[in-house]
Order: C-alpha cells, then structure tokens, then sequence
C-alpha cells in the first residue's frame, strides 16, 4: 500500500487531549471531528491539518488518554498516514483499528519537515524521501489487513478475523 504527500510535523508528547480536545467527545461524525483535529495546537490547526495528508510527530505521539476520536478526527480530517519516532500504544491500535497507517521510525522523522513530500510502502517497509530510500519495519500481515479492510470493525462485519 503505496501513500504519498507532504507531512505536517509536530513536536513531542503531543497528547491525545492535543490530537482531540476532550470537550468535543459527544461528536461522532468523523468529518464533524475534523473540524476539531489539533485545536489543542492553537485555533489554525484544524484547517492547516486538511492540507496535509500525512502527519508526523516526535516522541510519544498519542500520550494521554484512550480516546479513540483522536484517530478518527485525524481521518475526518483526510491524514492517510501518521510517522512518528515513537506512539503510545494505545494511540498507534486505536489507529489500526480505525484502518489509519502507522510507521514508527526516528530515521524517517529525522528527515521530514513541514511540507516535505514522502512516498511510503507501508507493506514493503520502504519511504522515499527526495532522492532517498529509508527503510522501515512493516507492519505484520495481521494489522495491514486491518488497514486494508478500512480498520477492525470494517473487517469483522465483512467476515475477517482480527
């Protein structure tokens, strides 16, 4: 699954309640959510955000709480993939479930700014940035499928096993 575009970058320990302010909970529409996404950075985010198909971040993406609107606001907001050094646990499955890619690698953070375009095969393990090709481990089988299928409850409804 080849996903392209440029990155919009934030910094470490950006926090679910950053990702998705807790105030707006009770919303379930998704491009609802979006208008949402990153207002925790400030009250031009949301906007900045549809601009860029892919988010990148630091350290600790997705700290904080469980909530799960974190991803789907993210997805409202038209992000098809999210980089980050590292992602809480709980933040990376609740995008997996939700069938938003995820690639945890420092080496490709290094590398990306905001507004820099990259090309990433998340089933091959490979981005390309500029010139370049940097490796990446992919995900397994299991949580690609996951993706594919749209996430986890997509995937359930449509005969598959988790």
């Amino acid at each position: 699954m080849l996903i392209s575009g440029p990155a919009l970058m934030l910094g470490d320990d950006v926090s679910t309640d950053i990702i998705y302010p807790g105030r707006y909970l009770t919303i379930a529409d998704r491009a609802e959510q979006a208008m949402h996404a990153l207002e925790g950075m400030g009250p031009d985010w949301p906007a900045l955000l549809r601009a860029y198909p892919v988010l990148a971040a630091g350290w600790n993406l997705g700290c904080g709480s469980s909530r799960e609107q974190a991803a789907t606001a993210l997805i409202g907001a038209g992000v098809k993939l999210v980089i980050a050094r590292s992602f809480s646990r709980l933040f990376l499955r609740n995008c997996i479930n939700n069938g938003l890619p995820v690639i945890e690698c420092p080496a490709i953070v290094d590398r990306l700014a905001t507004g820099t375009a990259i090309a990433a095969d998340i089933g091959g393990g490979a981005a390309t940035i500029g010139a370049d090709t940097i490796r990446f481990a992919p995900l397994p089988a299991s949580l690609l499928a996951i993706i594919a299928q749209g996430g986890l409850l997509a995937q359930l409804r449509a005969g598959g096993r988790p």
